[in-house]
């Protein structure tokens, strides 16, 4: 994938957001053809909750994974798109969670919690359309007491000759049109595999971890490298 500079401005983004707050969660189980419910459970599992946690959920989106995030004790699920955090309440109160799971609209770069506060952190597939990832990594390890877990969610790209074409034909021309049709959005599922084709690849992030304050860093690839997920321990 190329590797042109993309636009990751907080506004545009939440903007983009918003836009396609509508479709979002009808989309992300389309184009993963469900799979992404897995890839979330795996996340909360690799967070041995025992249920007495406090887990910070950074760019919550709709709130699927704070939702998720069973049987820890308090979610707090953050996001800069408005949109996505009204359709995320609703969610929230329909699954009569609003006692346990609380929402709050901020930045990723400045996550609105105090120091040590959380037992562990979770990122899912938002990490990447951060503009400065290093500083969230290091605010997600600000707000992690010593010995906090975190999960990372992201998108990959395959290194299976073969499927990686196949996958890389369906992620940038395919998924783009599909989104597209159902959003209404033009540019929005577009920018999908741009965004992924211009993240760190693997090593390097599990490096920028390291650096941010996490140590036991892994990147456990998921459905043949589509997703990986990171994972670490505040140190």
């Amino acid at each position: 994938m190329a590797d042109t500079p993309l636009d990751k401005a907080p506004e545009r983004i939440a903007g983009m957001f918003d836009a396609i707050a509508p479709r979002y969660d009808l989309l992300n189980h389309l184009l993963s053809a469900g799979i992404d419910r897995r890839w979330r459970r795996q996340a909360i599992a690799s967070l041995q909750l025992t249920g007495t946690e406090t887990v910070v959920d950074v760019c919550t989106g709709t709130a699927d994974v704070a939702l998720e995030a069973h049987p820890a004790r308090r979610v707090l699920g953050i996001d800069f798109a408005g949109a996505m955090l009204r359709l995320a309440l609703d969610k929230v109160r329909a699954a009569r969670q609003d006692r346990r799971v609380f929402l709050a609209q901020g930045d990723a770069t400045a996550i609105p919690a105090a120091n040590g506060c959380a037992d562990a952190a979770t990122v899912a597939f938002g990490i990447r359309n951060v503009q400065r990832p290093d500083r969230a990594c290091q605010e997600l390890a600000r707000i992690l007491r010593p010995g906090g877990r975190l999960a990372i969610l992201e998108f990959g790209v395959p290194r299976i000759p073969g499927f990686s074409a196949l996958y890389l034909w369906y992620f940038k021309r395919v998924l783009p049109l599909i989104g597209r049709a159902i959003s209404g959005h033009m540019g929005a599922y577009s920018y999908l595999p741009a965004s992924v084709g211009t993240f760190p690849p693997p090593a390097e992030f599990v490096t920028l971890l390291r650096q941010s304050g996490f140590s036991d860093v892994r990147a456990v690839p998921l459905t043949l490298g589509v997703v990986y997920l990171y994972t670490g321990i505040r140190g």
